[in-house]
């Protein structure tokens, strides 16, 4: 077949690579653009950070109304906070947060290399499922219909920028002012006063002073 289009005057990749002086042949416009700051292949491949990483996880069986009040709780949150407020809320919604937000700061570290202390949950939405209808079975021979509905959650973690850890850290010592609702979910821990405020006396009341 070669020699068929050799005879009938046609070029092909061989006569083109032998009449050319180059030795290698023209690489196809499709491949990828390699660093030219160093030649060996290991440094020459392109590593860029993605700016969002997310975890989706499908088929809670759950209704979505139920999973979002837990989920807008840590909502703004950084990751770290988010976990150590979800291991203390009593809903059962909890622990599936917890293992999606634990999944995505495992996605962001291991698949994309970005730092796991700087993470921040940047959303955490619900999504509809699968609404099942069953039959649900009364008294007297009546019936009615029963949904059991299923939901999926999306959490997607950033890196804060280093104008968000000066402000965060701002936040930590300056305790002069009244906070936010944002800034309130960046620094979530603090100290929490034992004795109640509804109580009737007042905090500098001296039993003896009253007794005499």
């Amino acid at each position: 077949m070669l020699y068929d289009l050799w005879f009938q005057g046609i070029s092909y990749s061989g006569t083109m690579l032998a009449d050319s002086s180059e030795e290698k042949p023209i690489s196809s416009p499709l491949t990828p653009v390699l660093a030219l700051d160093s030649g060996k292949a290991e440094d020459q491949k392109a590593v860029s950070k993605p700016a969002t990483v997310q975890a989706v996880l499908k088929g809670i069986k759950q209704s979505p109304k139920k999973v979002n009040l837990v989920a807008a709780l840590v909502r703004g949150m950084r990751v770290e906070d988010a976990l150590l407020q979800l291991q203390v809320t009593v809903k059962r919604a909890s622990k599936t947060v917890y293992q999606v937000i634990h999944s995505a700061r495992a996605n962001a570290t291991h698949n994309h290399g970005l730092d796991p202390d700087r993470l921040l949950v940047a959303e955490a939405f619900l999504g509809k499922g699968r609404f099942i209808k069953r039959v649900s079975y009364h008294s007297k021979g009546r019936h009615g219909i029963k949904v059991r509905p299923e939901c999926r959650l999306t959490v997607v973690v950033r890196e804060t920028t280093p104008e968000e850890e000066a402000h965060i850290a701002k936040l930590k010592v300056n305790n002069f002012r009244k906070l936010t609702k944002r800034e309130k979910r960046l620094v979530p821990h603090k100290l929490i006063e034992i004795e109640p405020v509804w109580g009737r006396k007042s905090r500098n009341h001296d039993p003896k002073a009253s007794a005499a």
